[in-house]
């Protein structure tokens, strides 16, 4: 037994070495055949590729699969990502909508305790925006409604968001908007809920800028900016846009009108509030006069005395 073993190590070792250099002379005999760069050889290559990789797609069927299961699982796991982000932000949806549910509410209460009556003459006319400035320096848009239309300097534009800008030369058939971005645009507004008094001010960039602050800690990013109505110019309470910062640290509007799509615009009829030519008739009616009793005189209440 120990000589049959000792035996076929002999035999084992010489075989191994003829195998591997045969495999060589193989892989070598390959190589410069396939760097070969000839007609017949460039035939004898198709032959071999037709007649071989075809029978090799079993074994391709393998990596394949492994290749479409990993992609599976990566769509899959993007899948499920944006699954888990649309179910916070519909829990996010359902939050604000119950928000805006119970403001709804607490509005209509106290509307109902308070007996408000808005102002029916605040209605608006819509126009079709004809054309834009076209320079850097001036932030305009012409609209297809005019004089004919009753439309005046001054009146408020919005596009059925956010204000927009005020008319600002009327003809005929045609008035022009000068937009909120404009340098020459100076708005009173009012930021909520600090109720802080501001002055929104273009500069020719997308986001106006917020000035006149008499308490800038109590404005934080993200509180809502309404028209004050200070002026006389706009009526209060439009909505102009959000409080965001700057890079520099200072406050600006992010507008809430959509400035890159200005299509149709509404302006607002405002006739001004009612002028009080007679200022007496808010005093009510005087009491009648009174005859005038001073003190009695010590010569009466002496008399009183003796009586």
């Amino acid at each position: 037994m120990a000589r049959d073993r000792a035996q076929n190590g002999d035999y084992s070792g010489p075989i191994k070495r003829l195998l591997i250099g045969f495999l060589l002379l193989c892989l070598v005999g390959f190589f410069l055949v396939w760097r070969i760069d000839s007609p017949r050889v460039e035939r004898f290559r198709a032959q071999v590729i037709d007649r071989v990789v075809p029978s090799f797609d079993w074994a391709m069927a393998p990596v394949t699969g492994a290749v479409n299961i990993l992609r599976d699982f990566q769509s899959y796991q993007r899948i499920y990502q944006q699954n888990q982000e649309l179910r916070r932000e519909l829990q996010q949806m359902k939050a604000w909508k119950e928000a805006a549910l119970q403001l709804e509410q607490e509005n209509a209460r106290l509307l109902d305790l308070n007996n408000v009556q808005l102002d029916p003459r605040l209605t608006f006319v819509t126009g079709v925006v004809l054309a834009d400035s076209g320079s850097p320096f001036r932030q305009s848009v012409l609209i297809n409604v005019g004089a004919r239309d009753g439309i005046i300097d001054g009146w408020a534009t919005m596009d059925g968001l956010g204000l927009v800008g005020r008319i600002s030369g009327v003809g005929d058939n045609t008035a022009r908007v000068i937009l909120l971005t404009d340098t020459s645009s100076r708005i009173p507004a009012t930021i909520q809920p600090s109720g802080q008094q501001a002055l929104i001010i273009g500069d020719n960039t997308a986001v106006p800028l917020i000035d006149f602050l008499e308490l800038p800690d109590q404005v934080r990013p993200g509180d809502r900016v309404l028209t004050s109505g200070d002026g006389g110019v706009f009526p209060a309470g439009l909505l102009i846009g959000q409080v965001a910062q700057d890079p520099g640290g200072r406050l600006r509007v992010r507008l809430s009108a959509d400035y890159e799509r200005l299509e149709f615009l509404r302006v607002l009829r405002n006739r001004g509030n009612e002028k009080l030519t007679d200022p007496g008739s808010l005093i009510g009616p005087a009491e009648p006069d009174l005859p005038l009793q001073g003190p009695p005189s010590p010569f009466e209440s002496s008399e009183a005395a003796d009586g």
